[in-house]
């Protein structure tokens, strides 16, 4: 029986008596937990998991759904589990999209978050800033830049240099979810019933939006239900990709380095 199941029914005041290791967690261990009360949950590790949790609140108190937080400490988070039976298509992608619109509506005092985060071994500096290309420049792009070979690294030095130019000053500062791919959008039957696993921050509700697009292809029932983005989308979905790209390239490996470079061109670096 993982540690991890043992420590989550220990918070709970309960015992354990079926616990799986779900599959999907690249940076954390995930294990579903049937207890004896009858409660299935989900206890998922590090890096950070009272930060998660407070996240997790943060997206609920937007009327979006996500896990309840049922306990956290410094090892694990404890959630209620979600119905999941499927995956993005037809109406789930309007539902995700009315639900988007909702949690950007929520804005907060500035760029950035309470603390840094994580993804895994790569760190996501929220510092605040009243600025957004100089939030982005600052805390994602020449953050990311750092590891880069020479050349990789230049081109993302130019590419903040535009960026004044290419990103608004100041758009609203929405609550965003911080990691919006399809496998962190949970869906069962026709709507989506929670979104899992946050870096929640406050910036462009266009970042969510670009992540979103990184590997998916939201349908035009997504945009009908959020709002199709201004005039200049494509440049700024290409310079918030490159973002995502460089955390795949330093946590995978070689393999998304033409990724990297398909964004940065896309961007116009």
């Amino acid at each position: 029986m993982p540690t991890l199941a043992r420590h989550a029914a220990a918070l709970l005041r309960d015992r354990v008596l079926h616990a799986t290791r779900l599959h999907g967690g690249d940076l954390a261990e995930v294990v579903a937990v049937t207890l004896a009360s009858g409660r299935e949950v989900i206890a998922k590790s590090g890096p950070a998991p009272m930060t998660e949790a407070a996240m997790l609140r943060a997206i609920a108190a937007t009327g979006t759904p996500v896990p309840e937080v049922l306990a956290a400490d410094e090892t694990v988070l404890v959630m209620a589990r979600l119905p999941a039976g499927g995956g993005l298509g037809g109406t789930t992608w309007a539902d995700l999209g009315r639900l988007l619109a909702g949690l950007h509506a929520s804005t907060g005092p500035h760029y950035g978050w309470t603390c840094d985060y994580a993804f895994g071994g790569v760190p996501i500096r929220n510092a605040a800033s009243a600025d957004w290309p100089r939030f982005w420049s600052q805390n994602r792009l020449s953050a990311g830049a750092a590891p880069l070979p020479d050349t990789l690294r230049a081109r993302i030095v130019r590419l903040t240099q535009l960026l004044p130019a290419i990103l608004p000053a100041t758009p609203p500062a929405s609550l965003l979810h911080g990691d919006l791919w399809s496998g962190n959008v949970l869906c069962a039957g026709s709507r989506v019933s929670g979104l899992i696993d946050p870096a929640c921050y406050w910036g462009h509700g266009e970042v969510d939006l670009a992540m979103l697009c990184l590997f998916a292809e939201p349908s035009a029932d997504f945009w009908d239900a959020y709002g199709r983005p201004p005039d200049g989308w494509p440049q700024r979905r290409a310079v918030y990709q490159i973002w995502p790209a460089l955390v795949h390239l330093s946590l995978f490996g070689e393999g998304y380095r033409g990724l990297v470079e398909r964004c940065l061109a896309e961007a116009g670096a």
